[in-house]
Order: C-alpha cells, then sequence, then structure tokens
C-alpha cells in the first residue's frame, strides 16, 4: 500500500498521527490502508466509524461545522421548530371542549437558544466524542478538492494548502439550498432554511417559495407559530408524489389560514422599504420575509471532479453504483451528493456500505446498497409518509394496479383524537394482491409507515396484512382497516373485528 506519501503530507501539515494497531485488521493488511473522506455528515461518519474499528487510517476533512446538515442545520434544528409550533398551534386550536384555548405567549429567542443548545448537546455526542475518541480519525478543517484522481489538497486558509495521496477517497460533501433563477431575487435579504431555523424571528407575513419537503414544513411550522403565511409553489405542494397527498395538504393549510397558491411562479422580486414585493403578474404580494425552499442540490462544484473524470449527472449529482463505487475504482461517494434519495438515513447506510467495500480486497467481504423500499416522512401535522410505488409509478412498471384509500374518519385513533384529516392508501397487485405501496397523510404516520414497508419487504398480500393482530386505539391500525378493504366494507365492522379472504371463506 500507498502509505510513505500520506504520512509525508501529514508530516508537512505539523501534525502526529498515533494509530492503535487492531490484531484482527492487522492480520488482513487493514492498517496499511489510507483514506480521505471529504465532508463530515451521517454519511462520513458511517463509513469512518467502520473504517477505523477495523484499524484503517484515515482523514476526515470538513470546512464547516463538523457533523454536517442534519444535526446543524437540518433535521434536528428544524424538528424542535416544528414541534414547538405544534405546541403554540395546539393551545389555540385544540379540539377539546372541556379545555379552555388560549393565545401563546411565545419568546421566540428563548426558543432559539434552547434549539441551539440541543443542537450542541448532539453534535457533541454523536460527532465531537467520535473524534476525541478515535485516533484513527485524523479531522482537518479545511476545504478538500481533488488533485487528482489519488491526490487531494487540504485547503486550511487563504495562504495554507497541504496534500494527501490516500488509496481511496469517500466523497460526502452533501447538498445545498438551490435558488431559482428568478428577476431580482438574488439582489434580496431573502432566507434559505437555514436562515429561517437561526434567525429567532416570527416573521409578521412570510412568504414561501417552493413546495418540497422543507418547504411546507416551515411553512406550517411558522403559521402555527403566529405568522401570516403565503406558499407560492411552482407545481403542487410535494409534486413528487401520490398527487392526494398535495391535495390532502393544500386542504389542511388552507383550513388553518395560509394562503396556498400553486402552479405560481414569481415574475420578479423587489425589496424596499422593509417589504418584499413579489410580483405574481395578475398581483404583487407583500411580506416583511420571503424564504426560498425550492430543493437542494448537490455539493459537487469546485471540487475537482470534472477535471478527474468522474461522471456526474445532469444536475451535478455523483453517479455511483448500487456498491457506493464511482466510474474511478478508487472513489467512493455516498450522501445528498449522489443520485441517492436525500435522506440522512440513506447517507448513513451508504457511508457504512461504502467502508465495507473500501476494504474489500483485504476482507473478501462486499456489500451493496438496497434502496427498492424507502420510507419518507414529511414532518407537517397531519405527517406524510409513503414508502413503495404509488399507483402511477406500479402503472409505468407494468402491474396491473388496485388501490384502496381509507379515510381517517373510519380509523378508531383518529376518531379519539378528535382529528380526522387524512388518509391510509395502499397500493397492491391486482393479480397477486401483493402489496406494492403506501400513501399516508396522517397524523403519527412517520410510525405508521414501517409497517407497511415490512410488509412490502416480505411480500405480504392485502389479506395476510389484514390478518395481522394489530393494537387497538394506535394509528397504525388503520394499515389493517385500509387493507381489509380490498375485500370488505370496514363501516360494517364492529372495533377489532377481523375480516379476510380467508375467513369469509369459512
Amino acid at each position: 500500500m500507498k502509505t510513505k506519501p500520506f504520512l509525508k503530507s501529514i508530516m508537512t501539515a505539523g501534525t502526529v498521527l498515533f494509530i492503535n494497531i487492531n490484531p484482527l485488521s492487522a492480520m488482513c493488511g487493514i492498517e496499511d490502508e489510507d483514506i480521505a473522506i471529504m465532508g463530515s455528515g451521517s454519511g462520513a461518519f458511517s463509513a469512518a466509524i467502520h473504517l477505523a474499528s477495523k484499524g484503517a487510517k484515515l482523514t476526515m476533512i470538513e470546512k464547516e461545522t463538523v457533523g454536517g446538515t442534519c444535526v446543524n442545520v437540518g433535521c434536528v434544528p428544524s424538528k424542535i421548530f416544528i414541534r414547538a409550533g405544534q405546541i403554540a398551534h395546539s393551545q389555540r386550536f385544540h379540539p377539546f371542549e372541556g379545555i379552555e384555548k388560549h393565545e401563546p405567549v411565545i419568546h421566540s429567542m428563548l426558543l432559539l437558544e434552547q434549539q441551539k443548545m440541543r443542537v450542541s448537546e448532539l453534535r457533541e455526542a454523536k460527532y465531537e466524542s467520535i473524534l476525541s475518541q478515535n485516533p484513527n480519525i485524523k479531522f482537518v478543517q479545511g476545504r478538500a478538492s481533488l488533485k487528482d484522481k489519488h491526490k487531494v489538497l487540504i485547503e486550511t486558509s487563504e495562504t495554507d494548502s497541504f496534500e494527501i495521496a490516500p488509496t481511496k477517497i469517500l466523497i460526502a460533501t452533501g447538498s445545498s439550498p438551490t435558488i431559482p433563477n428568478i428577476e431580482g431575487l438574488k439582489e434580496t435579504p431573502y432566507w434559505t432554511s437555514t436562515d429561517a431555523l437561526f434567525s429567532g424571528v416570527l416573521p409578521e407575513h412570510l412568504i414561501v417559495l417552493g413546495g418540497s419537503v422543507v418547504a411546507v414544513e416551515l411553512a406550517q411550522a411558522f403559521s402555527h407559530l403566529g405568522s401570516k403565511v403565503t406558499m407560492l409553489a411552482r407545481s403542487t405542494l410535494l409534486s413528487k408524489e401520490d398527487p392526494d397527498i398535495g391535495s390532502e395538504l393544500k386542504k389542511v393549510f388552507e383550513g388553518e389560514g395560509m394562503r396556498v397558491l400553486t402552479h405560481t411562479l414569481p415574475r420578479s422580486v423587489v425589496y424596499k422599504e422593509g417589504a418584499f414585493h413579489i410580483n405574481l403578474g395578475e398581483e404583487t404580494i407583500l411580506g416583511d420575509h420571503l424564504l426560498v425552499a425550492t430543493g437542494r442540490h448537490a455539493n459537487s462544484r469546485n471540487l475537482g471532479l470534472e477535471e478527474v473524470g468522474l461522471n456526474l449527472d445532469s444536475e451535478g449529482r455523483i453517479l455511483v453504483d448500487d456498491h457506493l463505487r464511482t466510474n474511478i475504482p478508487n472513489i467512493f461517494a455516498v450522501g445528498d451528493c449522489t443520485q441517492h434519495p436525500q435522506y440522512v438515513y440513506v447517507a448513513a447506510a451508504a457511508g457504512t456500505k461504502a467502508a465495507i467495500n473500501m476494504l474489500s480486497e483485504h476482507t473478501g467481504i462486499d456489500s451493496s446498497l438496497d434502496l427498492s423500499i424507502v420510507p419518507a416522512v414529511t414532518f407537517t401535522e397531519p405527517q406524510v409518509a409513503t414508502v413503495g410505488l404509488s399507483a402511477k409509478q406500479a402503472e409505468e412498471r407494468g402491474y396491473e394496479v388496485e388501490t384502496r384509500t381509507l379515510t381517517l374518519d373510519n380509523v378508531p385513533r383518529a376518531l379519539a383524537n378528535f382529528d380526522t384529516r387524512g388518509f391510509i392508501k395502499l397500493v397492491a397487485d391486482k393479480r397477486t394482491k401483493r402489496i406494492l405501496g403506501s400513501q399516508i397523510v396522517a397524523s403519527e404516520a412517520g410510525d405508521v409507515i414501517q409497517t407497511v414497508a415490512l410488509a412490502i419487504r416480505n411480500n405480504m398480500s392485502t389479506s395476510e396484512l389484514a390478518s395481522q393482530l394489530f393494537p387497538y386505539l394506535t394509528m397504525v391500525e388503520g394499515v389493517k382497516l385500509c387493507a381489509q378493504t380490498f375485500f370488505t366494507d370496514v363501516k360494517k365492522l364492529s372495533c377489532c373485528a377481523s375480516h379476510t379472504d380467508e375467513l369469509s371463506n369459512l
């Protein structure tokens, strides 16, 4: 293995790396493996933990904050913010007649400080402490780019830089918000999702540009916290999903007082006298803040990727196979910078798989990433959750499709909650009755969807799913009820009643 160039580079940088040799790794020769990881998010850390546990020596390079998007500016702070909004909203509009409703008193800066504290705690516990406890991982604060297929340039400042020559490279550089090309927009003080989450400001009138996951989550959260909110979506809400989802979410948002304009794209944006003027042609909307949440793009620019011949798609995403290999044998990639779904758990799983495959020449073990069943959750209220195929996707793949949609006024848990907004939909193969997918809009849909994911994984039919025991007065019982609707009218069943194809033939 080519370790000398790597060690020379590190020595040139004025650092000394102490390695604990794992006896097992020594037998395999893994301790000679020098690996560079560009990025420090979940995918990067999953790979680093596995590699270090096998005795591999690695350098992790991060130009911003250790931990990447999820813990710092994505999943964790957004879910805290969303939950705070739900608490505030329930104080105003909960459905229970015996409990007095009232306007919540909101101290936005205190919320922000609590949010930042929890983010800091999790970053330290799940990322920084791993670095401090593992001498096999060398962390470098700086900007990494490919010098060639076997060299990484690390710029630690405007004037200081050094090169390393690892045997393998993992690119895990994540993604960033995409800003659309709308006249005047880039000259205004618009918010990205990060700005919105860490502003400590509750706008009087927030205009949200976008209809994707980030847009719908934050739009509703600000509405719940008391801001007037107007959404402008180029297509529909969550347009990549089953159309019923966007329609239901729009109805929910409008029921809560938000204005939702779909199939709408601003002609121009002007900021003057403390207000955003959004020109829609037929009208101009004014708001004190503008959140641009129109999707994210891979952080693949200015990294030297194209210069070394790395294959990218038309959107700049790194193309990898199911073993996380790029077209260059010693270079791997994981997470949001690739063509994979932009979910932290996908990145984490990919990171572990990539690490296994980076060491396969020593261990003889190779592992592939299976993305055939990926559950996804949008944290609105009610939540949106999907897994598998929509009806349209199934038809495009040649299936003869059968679907059932159960509205939540048929689910006892929803009735007990006095909140029947949403539905549960199951998609099945009409010939085999095998479940192909599910789309759910419901409170706790994110917890419910995993049941369907496991049903799909185990090739269950609608009758097999319907015959399972589900605890009563849970939202997941709605999956059983929806499965029953393929062969019976659940409105005519008593609570907890079972009825399947097999039972009906007795």
